[in-house]
């Protein structure tokens, strides 16, 4: 399925109408690191052309603008999330909407694409209202056979909204990767109290919880290891069993397999030895109350995204780089990275947050090239 549209360029058109204007770098600093104050379509069309950088980012995190049609500005070090007022430093305008904002988005994820590694992975942060579009646009670009999640994420408490509709609490991250070879690092949460007494319901002598799974699976197999008959049963018609038998006889011998009264067994699986549950497709990663930068988001939603989808001296790009988030998140768990902004309060915002880095790891300030678009004045 494709997004049929007025203006929509051909890919060649798109990339040719870039125009290619050089990234200057104005510090003296030796990194892999990129900050880049520039158009984030010219900015890409560099890093494809002039950095050699095709087939290397293996993950992609962007929060581009919404097509709200409202201006974002700061004040008195305070961001205004939303303004339609003069009042503050513009930060950055968000006036495109409809077909425009499509084709807006569809230019730079076509060099997002060229920029992904095989192993690469986009995470495009957006919201209800436009984002349906958006999943169709990246189906088209990306490939439907790509798309790997839709995640909702709880932004905020509720609030009364005076207007016919339900309140909304949510937006939404589509997630997309390259191939099915796609780094992934399983993610894994702490199990809750009500977790522990919910889940893993049934209790030992001595106080150890624990459940118990089917030792079949789906799909009959007639021939091999995991169809002959366990202690004289056979699984069930159209199944088979998990391991050879061998190995379940192992289990039975270590206490491991636990017997119905009519004769069914089941491995248990213990709640002291699990790692933690798996992390599902609803987040709830509210955002700063009081935000240095508007639309800044929640410093442990990028911290998983990066963990999940990228290994240590992966490359991490964010060419929407707002108030830094991703590029902090990114430094601080080993990875190299390249954020883009236009704003030249962006890149201010994202200059502080990065030289506030302070871990075990890092007690220096974080380096990294600072480029220009060599058509911008130098004013940071």
């Amino acid at each position: 399925m494709r997004l049929q549209y007025t203006n929509k360029k051909t890919e060649k058109k798109i990339f040719d109408n870039i125009p290619d204007i050089a990234l200057v770098q104005v510090n003296t600093i030796d990194s892999p690191n990129l900050l880049i104050h520039a158009n984030n379509l010219i900015a890409l069309k560099q890093l494809i052309t002039s950095f050699n950088l095709v087939g290397k980012i293996d993950l992609v995190y962007i929060d581009p603008p919404f097509a709200t049609n409202n201006t974002f500005t700061i004040s008195e070090g305070r961001a205004n999330t939303i303004s339609n007022s003069a009042d503050g430093t513009v930060a950055y305008t968000d006036t495109l909407r409809g077909a425009d904002f499509i084709e807006f988005l569809r230019e730079r994820l076509m060099l997002l694409k060229m920029l992904l590694s095989d192993k690469g992975s986009i995470y495009l942060h957006i919201d209800y209202k436009i984002g349906h579009y958006v999943k169709v646009l990246m189906d088209e670009i990306f490939g439907i056979e790509n798309f790997r999640n839709d995640i909702t994420r709880i932004k905020c408490n509720p609030k009364n909204f005076n207007r016919k509709g339900y309140g909304n609490i949510k937006d939404m991250i589509l997630f997309y990767s390259k191939s099915d070879n796609l780094i992934w690092n399983e993610p894994k949460i702490s199990y809750t109290e009500d977790d522990k007494i919910k889940l893993f319901s049934k209790v030992e002598k001595g106080g150890r919880r624990y459940t118990t799974i089917p030792l079949h699976a789906p799909g009959e197999t007639k021939k091999g290891k995991t169809a002959q008959p366990f202690k004289g049963i056979l699984p069930p018609p159209g199944r088979h069993w998990r391991s050879e038998v061998s190995v379940l006889e192992q289990l039975d011998e270590d206490g491991l397999i636990e017997w119905s009264e009519n004769g069914n067994p089941r491995k248990k699986i213990y709640f002291d030895q699990q790692e933690g549950k798996r992390v599902q497709d609803i987040w709830e990663f509210k955002d700063p109350q009081y935000p240095l930068y508007p639309t800044e988001k929640n410093a442990d939603l990028l911290d998983l995204i990066i963990k999940t989808s990228s290994n240590k001296n992966s490359i991490v790009l964010d060419c929407f780089a707002g108030s830094g988030t991703t590029l902090k998140a990114a430094h601080i768990n080993e990875r190299q990275w390249i954020g883009i902004d236009q704003s030249e309060e962006a890149i201010k915002t994202v200059i502080s947050k990065l030289d506030g880095i302070k871990t075990d790891l890092f007690t220096q300030k974080a380096k990294y090239k600072l480029l220009f678009e060599s058509s911008f004045e130098k004013s940071i």
